[in-house]
């Protein structure tokens, strides 16, 4: 094996050289070999699967892990060294994440995955976009739109990823609208600790300003023609994607042949939000749509929301409130899972264990 890795930023004149060139590198997968072109300070998972291979992925921004490679040959430079998904991989074997390396020569990646080639109408693409129409839903969580320089296609269930300003790395956030085509992405987001883009977006205003976009991202997504009865089981910010599914669902009026059931954890009835959006998706139903608050910190003082009564309210983990309410109702159902990974891992554990769901039937995403 053959292969450098260094830190982001380089300085001298030839790297800086480096940095203007666009780079070929080839993909060794379980499917064989493939071969793309990487623009100058472009990442390797980003400008892979902007070209339409389905390189591996979850989070696209260096906290799962999941977008692991191997340099066979060639020079490489890590962005964030601190991402969480480094943990676990063989550095000195030439291990890395995809999303967080750039190429600095030609290059070679064994990818322990089968890649193969998307259709074009399905690929991510690089954006510029504004951010307007800032909120606060609760104390800690801001619902926010963007506008795109050019239009965006996605299935409901998708995230993007975005970069700010004099901020390192992007975050990913799920759109919340569905549109066919749209230059305007409604997003949400939960502040916490130590979060980069969370503290920027909260400390001042920020309409205005100008993002970096790259996307549609994300494989948890909703078909209509799949003909599926709908789960979908949220925590906290999570509950964005689900939000675009439950919108092109009552756009199509899904839910006058299918069942939905949506269980959204929270910690305490103030945390909730979206409330006013549920109650109209439920009203548009005709009965075939629950809507579960999950309450985790707090006693429930009645089972239905005290201002939106077509909420119902338990007490408990997402979780188990989901299993409770679930057993016995999983046939024809296709289940959707978003938001902190133990809230995700408990979701798993019960509708592989107690639903007995096979994968192929449970679509999520893993951000945290």
């Amino acid at each position: 094996m053959v292969s450098q890795f260094e830190s982001l930023p380089r300085s001298d004149t030839n790297d800086r050289d480096d940095q203007s060139r666009r780079w070929n590198v080839e993909v060794q997968s379980k499917s064989g070999t493939l071969a793309f072109t990487c623009e100058p300070n472009e990442n390797l998972l980003y400008a892979g699967l902007r070209q339409g291979l389905t390189l591996p992925y979850e989070c696209a921004t260096g906290t799962c892990g999941t977008c692991r490679a191997r340099v066979a040959s060639g020079s490489v430079a890590v962005g964030w060294e601190a991402a969480p998904g480094h943990k676990g991989l063989k550095r000195d074997k030439g291990d890395i994440l995809m999303c967080q390396t750039r190429p600095q020569s030609d290059c070679v990646l064994r990818v322990p995955a089968h890649v193969h080639t998307s259709p074009r109408h399905a690929v991510p693409r690089h954006h510029s976009a504004v951010i307007d129409c800032v909120r606060h839903l609760t104390q800690d969580v801001i619902h926010f739109e963007i506008s795109l320089n050019d239009p965006m296609s996605f299935d409901a269930g998708q995230f993007v990823v975005l970069r700010a300003p004099h901020l390192q790395g992007m975050r990913a956030y799920s759109m919340v609208n569905f549109a066919t085509e749209t230059r305007r992405l409604e997003l949400v987001i939960k502040r916490k600790p130590g979060g980069g883009f969370g503290n920027w977006i909260f400390e001042a205003s920020r309409e205005g300003q100008t993002v970096d976009v790259f996307g549609p991202l994300g494989r948890a997504t909703f078909h209509p023609e799949e003909n599926y009865d709908l789960l979908m089981i949220a925590g906290g910010s999570g509950i964005a994607g689900m939000m675009s599914i439950l919108s092109r669902a009552v756009q199509e009026d899904y839910f006058s042949s299918h069942k939905g059931y949506v269980f959204f954890g929270v910690r305490t009835l103030d945390d909730s939000f979206y409330l006013a959006d549920f109650s109209e998706h439920v009203a548009a139903a005709n009965g075939n749509l629950e809507v579960t608050l999950a309450i985790s910190d707090e006693a429930v003082a009645s089972p239905v929301h005290p201002g939106h009564p077509h909420v119902r309210v338990v007490e408990g983990l997402v979780h188990e409130v989901c299993a409770r309410a679930m057993k016995g109702r999983y046939d024809n159902v296709m289940s959707y899972i978003a938001g902190p990974p133990p809230m995700v891992d408990g979701a798993l554990r019960t509708l592989i264990i107690e639903g007995r769901m096979t994968p192929d039937r449970i679509r999520y995403d893993k951000f945290g």
